[in-house]
């Protein structure tokens, strides 16, 4: 027994000094690498980005992109195995939990603007939106000038709530902006009557329409306020990092792979329901798709003015 305990050992040691060799200056490498554990920052309700099944597993477009580079990651460090350690993250505790080292890469649906790429790294884009809003059918809302005096959600800590509280005090709106705490809870404010417009992007919008109990009821409405880049979040200065995630996108994208990726989640039946979010790719997002960057939102917005 004492033998194969210490037989345990050393090949544990072994395969911690390899992986440590293999991990260069990277200090994420190296923190995986050491500890065979990799985390992995989720949302828990953007459909289809990130989300939980039935099952409470996570999966979604954002996830099989994450699971891609967690391979990559293992094949660098030459390890036959990898833990997945799944960390459950908001709007609000990304970057700490990024900064902080509790999570080591995080793909979902974080908007890469300069404000938080002055802390912390983002890869090549994952994919493209525009942000507008959901409401109800009949509600008689058409576009932004009609929040005037209303009620309106978005979730805290994202780009939307940022430009919701610059229109209503740039423009004297009158709104009431209610921030919640994620997706989820965004759209049951406005299921329950308690705002007439949930601000998001297009696509997370669009998922949350297709999970609602009659999706008929909602529309999605309003000219586009701005145009977001998604990308996975890392910590700063660590280049061969960002490098293989990066290196994994670019691949990815630039395949025939991608489109099976997409039409997987936004054109065909998504759990746990089974409903179609009916979300064609756009001319923009193809674009992206043909010539992968990191480029930041506020630099696509400048090129687009």
């Amino acid at each position: 027994m004492r033998e194969h305990i210490f037989l345990a050992g050393v090949l544990s040691a072994l395969a911690a000094t390899t992986a440590a060799a293999f991990a260069g200056d990277s200090p994420t490498l190296a923190k995986i690498g050491q500890s065979g554990t990799i985390s992995l920052g989720h949302m828990e309700t953007s459909v289809p980005f990130s989300y939980y099944d039935q099952n409470q597993e996570v999966i979604g477009y954002s996830r099989e992109i994450q699971l891609r580079i967690v391979e990559a990651v293992k094949a660098k460090l030459g390890l036959n195995s990898l833990v997945v350690r799944n960390v459950p993250i908001t709007s609000q505790n990304r970057i700490p939990l990024i900064q902080n080292g509790t999570v080591d890469i995080e793909c979902s649906s974080t908007t890469h603007n300069l404000e938080r790429a002055k802390q912390v790294a983002f890869s090549n884009s994952i994919f493209l939106i525009q942000t507008r809003l959901l409401t109800a059918t009949d509600s008689g809302l058409t576009d932004f000038e009609d929040l005037k005096g209303k009620t309106v959600v978005t979730m805290a800590g994202t780009t939307s709530e940022r430009l919701l509280r610059a229109m209503n005090q740039d423009r004297q709106m009158g709104m009431s902006v209610i921030s919640a705490k994620d997706q989820g809870e965004s759209f049951q404010t406005l299921e329950t009557g308690r705002a007439i417009a949930y601000m998001s992007d297009d696509a997370v919008l669009a998922g949350q329409k297709a999970r609602a109990r009659a999706p008929d009821k909602w529309q999605i409405v309003g000219k586009p306020q701005s145009i977001e880049v998604y990308g996975c979040l890392m910590r700063r200065d660590d280049p061969e990092f960002k490098k293989i995630a990066d290196d994994v996108i670019a691949k990815l994208e630039t395949s025939a792979e991608i489109d099976d990726l997409y039409k997987k989640w936004f054109e065909t039946p998504v759990p746990p329901r089974g409903l179609n979010l009916g979300f064609p790719m756009s001319t923009a997002l193809r674009a992206l798709y043909k010539s992968p960057n990191d480029t930041a939102s506020d630099d696509l917005n400048k090129a687009g003015r």
